[in-house]
């Protein structure tokens, strides 16, 4: 006959019965796999390119969209920045690798490159700068978190770079301090707003139709966007030769 004590495990010291409750089993946590796969260079390649025939596209729209923001001063053209740097905020959030970002945005530029605009190798150097600003996001956050706010937080880096490199190296080195801080901060904007949370709001469009299944991104979880992706989870089914954004003077 089973025992009806509410205690299930004694340990007797010394003459004393001492109860004692059986530790709770510890949740097994899969170790993280850092070595990139072939899936994950094909898409980050796919990604990559098709993100490269936007920035070239997104030059061609380039002047007229600047000259428009003409009216707020010269440095409001850091508005547009964004839409040469969402390529690296997709490829560290689909990917979730290291690396992800960087090799995505620099295969972007060299697309735009090879397709051919005003800025020639340029593209390459700015590319590698803007990828490598969203890559150190990631890494700061120890590629464990991909929810909306490591998003938004590459995106930032990822303005911040573009916006210190057409600051320094474009014809938007020779605006006064306030114009150039405020390419700066628009730079940083975009790079929010358009990389960051568009980008992390097309990665779950895409999630969503199942074109990720076989990444973390778009596996069938419902993952609770505010904490590591290792927490709980609950299953649910006229330009310059500077840079390509550097004649806003």
């Amino acid at each position: 006959m089973r025992s009806l004590h509410p205690c299930p495990r004694f340990i007797r010291t010394k003459g004393h019965a001492q109860c004692t409750q059986p530790s709770p089993p510890r949740r097994h946590v899969p170790p993280r796999v850092y070595r990139w796969r072939v899936v994950d260079i094909i898409v980050a390649a796919v990604v990559g390119v098709a993100s490269g025939v936007i920035f070239w596209a997104w030059g061609l729209a380039w002047t007229p969209l600047s000259a428009a923001l003409t009216f707020l001063g010269p440095g409001a053209a850091g508005l547009l920045a964004g839409g040469w740097l969402f390529a690296g905020v997709l490829g560290g959030l689909i990917v979730r690798k290291p690396g992800a970002a960087l090799f995505t945005e620099i295969v972007a530029g060299v697309v735009e490159m090879l397709i051919g605009n005003a800025w020639g190798f340029t593209d390459f150097i700015w590319a590698a700068v803007e990828g490598l600003g969203a890559e150190i996001a990631f890494a700061i956050l120890l590629y464990r978190v991909w929810n909306v706010w490591g998003a938004l937080f590459a995106g930032a880096l990822a303005g911040a770079s573009t916006g210190i490199l057409d600051t320094t190296f474009t014809s938007l080195a020779a605006l006064n301090a306030a114009q150039k801080w405020l390419y700066f901060g628009t730079a940083v904007l975009s790079g929010v707003v358009i990389a960051g949370l568009l980008g992390w709001l097309a990665v779950r469009g895409l999630a969503a139709t199942g074109a990720l299944n076989r990444f973390q991104a778009g596996r069938r979880v419902r993952v609770v966007d505010d904490g590591p992706e290792d927490a709980p989870r609950h299953v649910d089914g006229a330009p310059t030769a500077g840079g390509r954004s550097g004649s806003a003077a």
